[in-house]
């Protein structure tokens, strides 16, 4: 059985990005929404609070709910400060979507200054059992601080099949919501679901050649993947943002070496020096492995990306 160790990077969820800011919604229509031509005035508004988020709601409300996103794509979620278009949009939204499990920490006290007292509310991973730290964490700087996650992993939708519960979750919240559209956000739904089957058996059919695949982290975005695939994730290191210090680099170096690392993988949207810097030490590949924090807008950007962390992870398992 080839074992293969992979390392891959990410200081945070994703970089911070300067422009903080609720922004509108961009994204083309969804691929398999169900053509119902509703009138411009009078839609339900949805704000969603990151992408992922964003992707499913949008899936599943196609065009007879209007739908934004308060988190920009590229932007660290986990310390985001909300700011004043934030409260607005939610001061003005007739609901809320949140992924939940502790992971949009900026939401409560804006939810609470947005004083809406009619806002409904659909947390997406209602019924879905977190996992809690399954990896040992390798710290290589002490004032690095880190983003706890004291209601277990929050990164469900990075599986396929949790993703079909958070689509059902936000279906259900959007009915409930919106009765008179029920027929819609049924049928968008099934239409995405089946999209996650498909992509469910894809990922099962490629990674059972390669089982027991091993690989370290940078960031814990990926517990739920390995878990569902049978691969390992067997220790997460942090490393800083900004700059690695020469002990930050040895430190790091060190950690990779222990679990004898093979693969070296980035994120989309993080900067690349540091880890374009290990890499070349280390003798080691650069690979991004997405955790779908930034890009498109488009519901099928969400297909378009796990696809090819597909192909990424069937290159390095081999």
């Amino acid at each position: 059985m080839m074992t293969l160790l992979m390392l891959s990077m990410i200081t945070g969820c994703s970089q911070s990005n300067p422009n903080q800011g609720t922004i509108p919604e961009q994204s083309p229509q969804a691929q398999a929404t169900v053509s119902t031509p509703v009138a411009q005035l009078g839609k339900t508004k949805v704000v969603t609070t990151f992408l992922p988020i964003y992707l499913f709601t949008k899936a599943v409300a196609g065009n007879v709910a209007d739908v934004e996103i308060l988190v920009p794509p590229g932007t660290e979620v986990h310390e985001y400060q909300a700011t004043p278009e934030n409260v607005k949009a939610i001061a003005t939204a007739n609901v809320l979507v949140k992924n939940g499990l502790g992971l949009e920490g900026f939401l409560e006290n804006t939810v609470k200054n947005a004083q809406n007292t009619k806002l409904a509310e659909i947390d997406a991973s209602k019924g879905i059992k977190p996992l809690n730290e399954i990896s040992p964490v390798v710290k290589t700087a002490k004032e690095e601080e880190d983003h706890e996650h004291a209601q277990g992993n929050p990164h469900v939708w990075l599986d396929p099949v949790l993703a079909k519960q958070q689509v059902t979750n936000i279906r259900d919240g959007l009915i409930a919501a919106d009765p008179a559209n029920k027929v819609t956000y049924e049928a968008n739904a099934a239409a995405y679901i089946k999209e996650l089957e498909s992509l469910n058996n894809e990922f099962q059919r490629t990674l059972q050649k390669t089982p027991s695949c091993t690989f370290i982290t940078f960031h814990d975005a990926f517990p739920y993947l390995a878990k569902r695939y049978n691969l390992k994730q067997v220790a997460v290191v942090q490393i800083p943002e900004d700059q690695l210090s020469p002990t930050d680099v040895q430190n790091a170096v060190n950690a990779v070496k222990k679990y004898k690392v093979k693969a070296l993988f980035s994120e989309p949207g993080v900067d690349n020096k540091l880890l374009s810097s290990l890499s070349k030490d280390l003798k080691l590949t650069l690979r991004p492995l997405d955790s779908l924090e930034t890009g498109e807008t488009d519901p099928q950007h969400y297909f378009k990306a796990m696809k090819a962390n597909l192909q990424i992870l069937e290159t390095s398992c081999k």
